[in-house]
């Protein structure tokens, strides 16, 4: 399987977190009707892939009118995406993957849920929109790559309407240890990866090559070893 998939397949699966959605939505709709649940999980989540749809797609045009660098979104993005991980290892609550207590209040005073908080910023929240982002800047000018992570996003959008329509199932039989269990083993993961988006931005920027550089003019006689 190629590894542009499986790479953008395990960072989006952990930026959404299904599961997570899934406990949240089954909690704020609680007094809908099995009808309501259903219309309501396929409207969140077609609405939501079709704002993430428009970032990875417009992304890089984004950028480039704004100036930023691939090596800038590698470095802020894996930066980001290590503060979302490391949340998730620690089972905390994190306004970029999920919805802060008023906005949760908020919601459960509503009767339709599916554009916020479902939509926005449960399944579309600003951590996935960076990453979605990221991916795709990353896969620039590569039509092969570029469709893998549209691949990955759509398979994690499956996924999120599956685990929506079986909200209630999943939660009793996951339990909140097993939800809690699933969410710090993608939060490792996922520290990992934004570690390693971090290490290629650097590498990217040519900050280090510079060093080198000024390192070699300061010192005489000092050579750089080619990568």
């Amino acid at each position: 399987m190629d590894d542009s998939f499986l790479l953008a397949l395990a960072t989006l699966f952990a930026t959404v977190g299904p599961v997570d959605v899934a406990a949240i939505y089954a909690a704020i709709t609680v007094h809908a009707s099995q009808q309501e649940k259903r219309r309501m999980a396929w409207r969140g989540v077609l609405i939501a892939s079709s704002v993430l749809l428009l970032f990875a797609l417009v992304g890089d045009l984004v950028l480039h009118t704004l100036g930023i660098s691939l090596a800038a979104l590698r470095t802020a993005g894996g930066i980001m995406l290590l503060l979302i991980g490391l949340d998730m290892v620690f089972a905390r609550n994190s306004g970029a993957i999920s919805t802060t207590p008023l906005e949760e209040a908020e919601a459960r005073r509503r009767g339709d849920v599916a554009v916020f908080p479902l939509a926005l910023p449960l399944i579309a929240g600003p951590g996935t929109m960076g990453a979605v982002m990221l991916l795709m800047a990353q896969a620039k000018e590569e039509l092969a790559a570029q469709l893998s992570v549209l691949a990955a996003l759509l398979s994690v959008m499956l996924i999120s309407l599956l685990c929506l329509l079986a909200a209630s199932r999943l939660t009793q039989l996951l339990g909140v240890t097993g939800m809690q269990v699933i969410t710090r083993v993608m939060g490792v993961l996922l520290c990992a990866l934004a570690v390693q988006f971090v290490f290629d931005g650097i590498a990217g920027s040519g900050l280090l090559s510079h060093s080198a550089d000024a390192a070699a003019s300061v010192v005489p006689g000092i050579t750089t070893v080619e990568q």
